[in-house]
C-alpha cells in the first residue's frame, strides 16, 4: 500500500470519529437557556438583586448568599460538567 492509499484510508477511518464527536456535542443541553420554557427560568438580569439561596459549606454548615450581601463581593461560577 503506497502512503496516498495509506493517508486516504486513514481519513476514511476518521470521518466517522468525527460525525460521531460533532453529533454528541449538540446534544449537551441548551447553551445559553432561551430554547427552554419560559415557567422553568427566571431571569436576572443586570443590576437586579440575586434571589437569596443557601448551600452547605465545607465545614456542612448552612451558607446564605444574603449572609454576604454588603459585606463583601460574591463571584458565582457554575461549570457544565459536559466530561
Amino acid at each position: 500500500m503506497n502512503p496516498k492509499q495509506m493517508g486516504l484510508l486513514a481519513l476514511l477511518m476518521a470521518l466517522p470519529v468525527g460525525v460521531v464527536a460533532v453529533q454528541e456535542g449538540s446534544s449537551l443541553g441548551p447553551k445559553d437557556g432561551l430554547d427552554l420554557p419560559p415557567t422553568d427560568i427566571e431571569r436576572v438580569r443586570v443590576g437586579d438583586m440575586a434571589p437569596d439561596f443557601t448551600l452547605e459549606s465545607k465545614d456542612g454548615g448552612p451558607v446564605t448568599l444574603s449572609s454576604y450581601r454588603g459585606k463583601k463581593n460574591v463571584v458565582l461560577v457554575f461549570y457544565r460538567g459536559h466530561w
